[in-house]
């Protein structure tokens, strides 16, 4: 295989990475020169990894630990950094100088700026306020916010505090977020009068009102201005304006609670698309230490670094993103749909903030893609040297697609981790080659491998991705889940003492690079042969009449057969031609066992909050079975498009 992109010698000797392998290199005696070695390092000795890792980031904690981990064949249960006491914002409020630290743009165009020293004196402020309130360390906070520079200011200023952070995106309903807050019991909720999606404004105030008189545990309600100044808030019980809750003081000092390592930091939510979601409580030096890793090592980030991510504060990467204010970089904080007013929007917003590192998911590479965008050609992308993308599995041609039409000289970082571990199980490399198609390497101290059907590690074909080792940043717990059963059955029933993290990989041997056909809980087995969904739709999806598709299988006589719903680009119309062209693009490009039994036109694919396909409610619905919880979707009204298919009883 021939590279799509390889770093050139001043890119490897400029890295993170190449500066960690010295680092590592003098102090431990080693002689590690590339990538492979320092992962099987890593690997083979996982204490040792994570205590230079705590020195290469320069934790900040008011007392060191005694012992790295207690056992890191334990899962779930291992400790980590026993004796250690810190606090995870103090870690990312280092920087108290005027270089921006925030630039906060909406689609509207509305814009603001603020330094790290603006940041540090607004969070000092707003904690010094939520302890006159009675917040305390244990207690959870909570946001119903849009991604906005006051929701990542309430965050910092809550676990200042010691206090346990949740947040959900506006745009997701109330009966949704009762079904996560709810569970959780929050003090406080930080809300907001509105947002802008697609030049429209819409007010969330009688939303943010059902949610708190849906949770009587909520004391306090302090609402942000967006859309309007200061609106009538008097629906919301118990609710302030911003700006009347925020301490008059300026000049304060923030009081950073020493907690010890694994004291809650985050309450984040599974997808919830099959009961009510589980909350999965992540503890704040694991949190710290991991994000340190991968923004440092694998994201190369660097203080002069302009960082921008398309995401809402549902996802976990608004969580990672904000960690990186800890080396110091700007981050853009992005408001609304992301082709608004036009599919260049965001390509504007790059060239005319100079960003170095842009965020973003495989679902939007692939529709600019189909839309013949040349972000390329159109704009002065001259600073980008990094597109970071996860979310879900991107085809080949997405990848050749970022090299012919973005920019040519760009490292592509493809990753995939998960919000369970808050990070990442594959990522990139700085200092490693780009394959089409592929993850570069294995995250750093993640013994990772792929099992095949009998659960023995395979190469070279298709099979789950494993992790046989603890890593800091896996969940300390479920919330109300006393004997970790719900834990267990989540990732450890299939292999005793290995995580399954459910998705379906390959690894390729030449290039130690890994592929991702999608989650395994959706692969396709027609007459007994494993199909990972992703191969599908990497070949459906190219084709300019099909906009999106979403796979199933479903039971027929004794076995299952293979349905593929398409939502067509306009102006197109699923003629049996169409139909024709389908089936023989996969029959040619995958294989036979690749052709669907039916194609059914569908006005809408069904996402979750973290858009990622929802396989496993269609396959729900086509069964006769009941999709338990819709409000998990950001479209849940797509799914009244699966139901009583005629189509299917023949």
């Amino acid at each position: 295989m021939e590279p799509l992109w390889r770093p050139s010698e001043n890119q490897i000797k400029c890295a993170n990475m190449t500066r960690f392998i010295e680092y590592v290199n003098q102090k431990y005696g080693r002689q590690f020169k590339a990538f492979q070695e320092l992962y099987r390092w890593s690997v083979e000795d996982i204490p040792e990894f994570w205590a230079a890792m705590w020195e290469f980031g320069e934790i900040k904690a008011s007392k060191g630990y005694d012992v790295v981990v207690d056992d890191p064949t334990k899962m779930p249960g291992a400790r980590w950094f026993i004796g250690a006491k810190l606090n995870f914002a103090e870690n990312l409020l280092r920087y108290r100088d005027d270089h921006l630290a925030f630039i906060f743009r909406g689609e509207t165009q509305r814009s603001a700026r603020m330094t790290y020293a603006e940041v540090y004196d607004a969070v000092a402020r707003l904690a010094k306020s939520l302890r006159e309130i009675g917040v305390a360390p244990g207690d959870r906070v909570a946001a119903y916010m849009p991604n906005m520079m006051e929701t990542g200011i309430a965050m910092l200023a809550a676990t200042s505090i010691g206090a346990t952070w949740s947040s959900c995106a506006t745009d997701i309903g109330p009966g949704a977020v009762m079904d996560r807050f709810g569970q959780i019991e929050p003090k406080v909720l930080f809300t907001v009068d509105g947002y802008f999606y697609k030049g429209k404004s819409f007010n969330t105030l009688s939303n943010a009102a059902e949610v708190v008189r849906g949770i009587p545990s909520m004391e306090k309600v302090i609402v942000a201005s967006y859309p309007e100044e200061k609106s009538d808030i008097s629906l919301i019980p118990n609710a302030v304006h911003w700006a009347d809750f925020l301490s008059e003081e300026t000049g304060l000092e923030i009081k950073f609670e020493q907690l010890p390592f694994d004291h809650p930091l985050y309450i984040m939510f599974s997808s919830g698309t099959t009961g009510k979601p589980k909350c999965l409580v992540q503890g704040a030096g694991g949190i710290l230490i991991n994000h340190l890793k991968e923004l440092i090592l694998h994201t190369d980030l660097r203080r002069e670094d302009v960082h921008f991510f398309i995401t809402t504060c549902s996802w976990m990467m608004w969580n990672w993103m904000l960690s990186s204010l800890a080396v110091g970089n700007t981050l853009i904080l992005y408001d609304g749909n992301p082709s608004y007013p036009d599919l260049g929007a965001m390509w504007r917003l790059v060239q005319d903030e100079k960003v170095t590192m842009f965020g973003t998911s495989a679902t939007y590479i692939h529709f600019i893609r189909s839309q013949g965008l040349k972000p390329g050609r159109d704009y002065n992308l001259s600073p980008l040297r990094e597109i970071w993308q996860t979310g879900s599995p991107l085809s080949s041609e997405g990848f050749e697609y970022v090299y012919e039409e973005i920019k040519k000289d760009v490292w592509f970082n493809s990753s995939s981790g998960g919000t369970d571990i808050n990070g990442c199980f594959c990522t990139g490399s700085p200092i490693n080659p780009v394959f089409a198609g592929e993850l570069q390497v294995p995250a750093l101290a993640m013994k990772i491998n792929v099992y095949g059907e009998k659960g023995n590690p395979v190469v070279d074909q298709e099979g789950e991705l494993v992790c046989e080792a603890a890593a800091p940043s896996m969940p300390l717990y479920f919330w109300n889940d006393p004997d970790d059963q719900k834990y267990k059955d989540a990732y450890f029933n299939v292999y005793p003492n290995v995580w399954r993290h459910g998705d379906y990989v390959k690894i390729n041997s030449e290039t130690g690079g890994l592929t991702f056909y999608g989650r395994s809980d959706a692969v396709l087995k027609p007459s007994g042969v494993r199909i990972g969904t992703a191969e599908i739709y990497n070949q459906v999806e190219k084709l300019e009449e099909v906009a999106d598709s979403l796979a199933i299988g479903q039971n027929w006589k004794g076995d299952q057969r293979i349905i593929l719903f398409v939502k067509l680009a306009e102006g197109h119309d699923l003629t049996e031609d169409l139909k024709n062209k389908i089936k023989k693009t996969l029959r040619e490009k995958a294989s036979p066992r690749h052709v669907p039994a039916k194609i059914v036109e569908i006005p809408d694919i069904p996402y979750t909050l973290n858009m990622k396909k929802v396989e496993s409610a269609v396959t729900n619905l086509i069964h006769g079975r009941p999709v338990l919880n819709r409000d998990a979707l950001i479209n849940p009204e797509s799914l009244d498009h699966y139901e009583n298919l005629s189509e299917l009883e023949s």
